[in-house]
């Protein structure tokens, strides 16, 4: 390991370059998809990323015979660690070689980064939070990533594994092509849990977004704050978000549960604009005009294929059939009136309910995603 070279991005043109390594992991993948650049560039902007405002973060780079083959961030999150009792910190962003020592070598820098941070455990791929792209493809390498999940090599699994990290949590991901059936079963429940808890469902108002982000912000802090790797959004990091997504928001795609004026339950769906990104590598212009962008928001309206992100009642009324609500309007309006098929992700692997309500469905389970988690010497 001694031609292994570990080094802090502390220059833009560092930062650059630790953002186009992929490029380098994927060349011959045909699933994968290119981020855009821009977008990378803003998610690592320590002045503007809201996760900075409680938060930090350092990225590191891998040079063999002073070539780059690998790279990782190392986060913590103080709010996490306050609400689960815990003293952990994350990395994400991990892309490597297939060497050992260079992925050895890179979690060694990470964990070191949050021992010095008073960390006693590294837990990931997580991005910041598990609010944030997470988890490492395990299964179903084949199919090209949604929109705001991650992809993979194969191999990253032994590289992590062999680093000493063990499973943490398993999560899956669904894939729905034919409502026909599950429509009509919906509507059997919505009636009859309808005439016992008469909520109304409406379409989000995307023309006041910045006041309808903030009820959907209660409603998912109340309706996720039991399940494992939680931590609630900051109301600086909702409204970060909602300026991401704004220009993908279509009104079909997402709806509110309403008992008189209380939000109880919402569902966010988004076009699969990865479709789109394929094509474009990475970047908006070319030849100093727009042409990605132009090609980006004239087929956002006519994209066929969807991710439902977010599914999420309160507790109180967990049992009282919003959540079928929610999904047969979804199928209604997206999938049958629009003829978009899609994922269902991600669902915690002992969340049992929803996994059987979704087969149940008919949703096929084609994916499985992994966190890893290892203690760190004292």
């Amino acid at each position: 390991m001694s031609n292994i070279e570990i080094s802090e991005v502390s220059s833009r043109r560092e930062r650059d370059a630790f953002i186009k390594f992929p490029w380098k992991i994927y060349v011959n993948d045909p699933a994968w998809v290119p981020p855009l650049i821009i977008e990378r560039k803003e998610f690592l902007n320590r002045k503007r990323h809201p996760f900075f405002r409680h938060g930090d973060a350092a990225l590191f780079l891998a040079r063999k015979n002073g070539e780059i083959v690998g790279r990782i961030m190392a986060s913590d999150d103080p709010n996490y660690n306050a609400l689960h009792q815990s003293n952990v910190g994350c990395f994400g962003l991990f892309e490597c070689i297939n060497d050992r020592d260079v992925a050895a070598a890179l979690f060694e820098r990470a964990a070191s980064w949050l021992q010095k941070k008073g960390r006693t455990e590294i837990m990931g791929p997580i991005d910041y939070s598990t609010n944030y792209v997470c988890a490492l493809l395990i299964d179903g390498f084949q199919f090209p990533p949604t929109i705001l999940t991650s992809h993979n090599p194969p191999y990253y699994r032994d590289l992590i594994e062999s680093c000493g990290f063990a499973k943490a949590k398993d999560w899956y991901a669904w894939w729905f092509a034919d409502p026909t059936e599950a429509v009509v079963q919906l509507r059997r429940l919505a009636a009859r849990f309808n005439a016992r808890c008469p909520a109304a469902i409406r379409s989000a108002n995307l023309r006041n977004l910045r006041d309808e982000s903030r009820r959907l912000r209660q409603i998912y802090n109340q309706a996720w704050e039991k399940n494992w790797g939680f931590v609630p959004f900051t109301e600086a990091e909702i409204q970060f978000m909602t300026n991401e997504l704004k220009p993908l928001l279509v009104p079909e795609f997402a709806w509110v549960a309403e008992i008189g004026d209380e939000p109880v339950g919402f569902t966010l769906c988004l076009p699969d604009i990865n479709v789109v990104l394929r094509d474009l590598n990475g970047r908006l212009t070319r030849f100093g005009l727009p042409i990605g962008l132009i090609k980006l928001l004239f087929h956002k309206r006519h994209i066929r294929q969807g991710r439902l992100i977010a599914l999420g009642v309160t507790e109180k009324y967990r049992r009282a059939g919003i959540a079928e609500m929610l999904v047969l309007r979804v199928m209604e309006e997206t999938m049958v009136k629009r003829g978009i098929t899609g994922e269902l992700s991600m669902t915690l692997e002992d969340n049992f309910m929803i996994n059987r309500f979704l087969e149940a469905i008919g949703a096929e389970r084609y994916k499985t995603y992994r966190i890893y988690r290892k203690q760190l010497p004292c």
